[in-house]
């Protein structure tokens, strides 16, 4: 078999603008080292974002010794930048992936990432701080005509055994006080704070003997039909029997054709706010049917964490420029739907985020780099469910176990 080579150089993506309150709220929790000198291990995970602490932590537990490599701070990529909801909705409706994949597969895809959400409480669990709180998902039509596709969607996913309300506008105004003209609700959504659990896994990793390194800058990968060898700036060099991409965004570039394309979402914070002005938005995840979707949710200390505004721009100063701009038109946009609701940010920001074509991830190994190197890319707003979901994938292949998902995560679907 061939060796597959590549160099990168230069330091990572610009992947944040403005203040993400998950940085702000935390800072450096833990200073993690650098590689200080050659390293052996089973699977190296370029990458030290949530992506990479979930599939770490379950690697681990599977009985690979591994080690993680951040070019920055652990955690201070998109993770810092992240809204954290975690929903089983894909940003693709499942009729829509069902149009392309088949009811079934469809169908399969949701409710993994369904139980998804279950498997994230048990990981969450050790640690209160962590924020993990069960919450509920409103899906609002935002224009009167996209009521018969959410009608469709309803019963799509009724029929597959997920848990589903439809809601009428009469319904609506009733128990949430808004109007909109329809409204599908799940009780199967939560939220999290994706800063603090990847500082707490990698954390609690480190103790159990594992590397997990900051400041380490992966700038040459060489695989061969025996393993792969990772050089870094320092010249330090990692040899592991495999090798994880979880670099989130940064992933692209080991790539000679992209597989997502790269935008910017903008959020904002505000100051704790009294229980009675959020209302239902203290345990409900909301969020529209327009593309691309105003979403909202709060903190377990009665903030409200508003996002959207999506747009193409990947040039980080020309984001920069867009932050304040966009978080006024966030604002606005939430006080259309609650006049009431006066809300003023504390901090806002943008961050990258990638979306593929059909909304679905991509985990494991491409052809053009043979089978010992592996890409773990979350895309879509859905990145932290599909995390869960991707580590569980890459444990099966490094164990040589078939898995369910394999031909709808996986870049056979390009084919």
């Amino acid at each position: 078999m061939p060796a597959w080579g590549i160099a990168m150089h230069g330091h990572g993506m610009d992947l944040k603008s403005g203040y993400p309150y998950w940085a702000v709220k935390n800072g450096l929790m833990h200073a993690f080292p650098a590689l200080p000198s050659d390293h052996r291990c089973d699977v190296a995970i370029i990458g030290g974002g949530i992506t990479g602490a979930l599939i770490a932590n379950r690697l681990a537990a599977e009985g690979f010794e591994v080690a993680v490599l951040e070019q920055r701070d652990i955690g201070w990529g998109s993770t810092a930048a992240s809204t954290a909801l975690l929903q089983y909705e894909i940003d693709t409706p499942l009729v829509e992936l069902a149009r392309r994949y088949g009811e079934a597969d469809a169908a399969l895809a949701y409710r993994a990432c369904a139980d998804a959400i279950d498997h994230l409480r048990e990981i969450a669990a050790p640690w209160r701080d962590v924020e993990f709180a069960r919450a509920d998902s409103l899906y609002y039509a935002s224009r009167r005509r996209d009521v018969t596709a959410l009608k469709d969607e309803y019963e799509a996913r009724r029929r597959h055994g997920l848990d589903v309300t439809f809601l009428d506008t009469q319904r609506i105004r009733d128990d949430y006080g808004f109007d909109a003209p329809a409204a599908l609700l799940s009780t199967q959504a939560a939220r999290v704070d994706p800063y603090r659990l990847t500082h707490r896994l990698l954390s609690r990793l480190q103790r159990q003997g594992a590397g997990i390194f900051d400041r380490t800058c992966v700038v040459e990968l060489k695989a061969t039909s025996r393993g792969v060898a990772l050089q870094t700036t320092s010249g330090a060099c990692v040899r592991a029997a495999h090798v994880v991409l979880a670099a989130g965004y940064a992933s692209q570039r080991w790539l000679h054709r992209r597989v997502a394309r790269n935008r910017s979402s903008y959020a904002l914070i505000t100051d704790p706010l009294p229980a009675d002005r959020l209302g239902f938005l203290q345990d409900t995840l909301l969020w529209e049917t327009a593309r691309p979707y105003l979403y909202a949710r709060s903190t377990s200390d009665g903030r409200l964490l508003l996002g959207g505004e999506d747009d193409a721009i990947d040039v980080p100063v020309r984001r920069d420029a867009r932050v304040q701009k966009k978080a006024r038109t966030l604002v606005k946009r939430l006080q259309r739907l609650f006049p009431g609701l006066a809300v003023t940010p504390a901090f806002s920001w943008a961050g990258t985020f990638a979306e593929t074509a059909d909304g679905l991830p991509f985990f494991g190994a491409h052809p053009q780099w043979g089978p010992r190197v592996h890409f773990a890319m979350a895309y879509g707003g859905n990145g932290i469910t599909y995390s869960v979901l991707g580590a569980d994938l890459l444990s099966a292949r490094l164990q040589r176990r078939r898995h369910a998902l394999w031909p709808l995560f996986s870049f056979e679907r390009l084919r």
